[in-house]
């Protein structure tokens, strides 16, 4: 039985159960955290605490996984993870290795490579081999997939060469990729049209935020690919209201694509994007975008459209299942 790595160990795949599977616990930058968080609004013990009963109030909903693909960029801190995890009875927790850009390679990265000043293998390679085969930091905790970028901007250089040492390391370890797009600049397409010349398997690419698109057509294509959609932004009605959205899963469930489609919220237990108090612009902007959206709200809504049941476990438990079956 093929088995995935969590925070708390490797697990047989059959084990995981509903799963979200695009969430992140904490969004946050490192440096700010650093230089600019005793302002009042990190307080380690408190969004521990916050971050617990959020994730004890969807383990009560019926979900006993979230995939996090918090990476490089986004503040992946694995040592905070590993305490919230173990206080969580009854779910996984999948992190993720790779690197979050719209534009520019880091800078640990930019003069290390084939053709670079210090001419060589592309060290990010190692890096997240090293993160999916041995572990992450000194924590022996090891990553289950890869993660990258492709935004609006499109494949500016040092988004293509993450995304490039992405594919070689999933054809070296066979880890799946998850990778962010833009919907409405059809990035989804730059993601396929890449990965299928560096030889990836598709149907171990999920096209992240594809639920942010109505464009059938479109979403069918990558679906045709042998890729699976992302519809993993709902509540995040800014970008695309929850009705269009499910109306969208609906038809897509219709037209026979149940076992390529996978769904979350991309929601976290708190980001720092939006100020010392995001939980109030949530309210204010957003007041669906928390992880207990599709429990509630957006599974009776699919079944009022006449998604059964069976493809509800499809996109929920069957579709992860066989995302993070890979050799080990």
């Amino acid at each position: 039985m093929p088995v995935v790595e969590t925070v708390l160990g490797p697990v047989e795949v059959t084990e995981l159960g509903p799963t979200l599977m695009h969430e992140h616990v904490f969004v946050l930058s490192t440096e700010h955290v650093q230089n600019y968080g005793a302002g009042g609004w990190w307080d380690e013990e408190e969004r521990v605490a916050d971050a617990l009963a959020k994730l004890n109030a969807l383990v009560a909903k019926g979900i006993t996984t979230i995939v996090d693909p918090t990476v490089w960029g986004l503040g992946r801190y694995i040592p905070r993870i590993q305490r919230i995890a173990a206080q969580v009875e009854g779910l996984h927790i999948i992190v993720a290795t790779g690197i979050y850009s719209y534009n520019d390679i880091p800078f640990q990265y930019e003069y290390r490579g084939r053709g670079l000043l210090l001419d060589g293998p592309d060290p990010m390679v190692a890096d997240f081999t090293r993160d999916l085969v041995e572990g992450i930091g000194d924590t022996g905790i090891k990553a289950a997939f890869l993660k990258c970028a492709i935004e609006a901007a499109g494949l500016t250089p040092g988004v293509e060469r993450i995304a490039r040492a992405v594919a070689q390391t999933h054809r070296e370890t066979g880890a799946p990729i998850t990778v962010h797009t833009s919907s409405p600049a059809q990035a989804g397409r730059l993601a396929v049209d890449l990965f299928t010349k560096e030889g990836v398997d598709l149907s171990k690419v999920v096209i992240g935020h594809a639920g942010d698109s109505n464009d059938l057509d479109y979403l069918m294509e990558l679906a045709d690919s042998g890729a699976i959609l992302g519809m993993d932004r709902f509540g995040i009605d800014v970008f695309n209201s929850t009705p269009d959205r499910v109306a969208t899963v609906a038809a897509l469930c219709g037209s026979g694509y149940a076992d390529r489609m996978v769904l979350s919220h991309d929601a976290s237990c708190f980001i720092d994007w939006f100020g010392p108090d995001p939980e109030s612009v949530r309210d204010v902007i957003t007041p669906n975008w928390h992880y207990e959206h599709i429990s509630d709200d957006v599974l009776p809504a699919l079944r009022e459209l006449g998604v059964t049941d069976a493809q509800l476990n499809q996109m929920l438990v069957e579709n992860p299942q066989r995302y993070f079956s890979f050799p080990g």
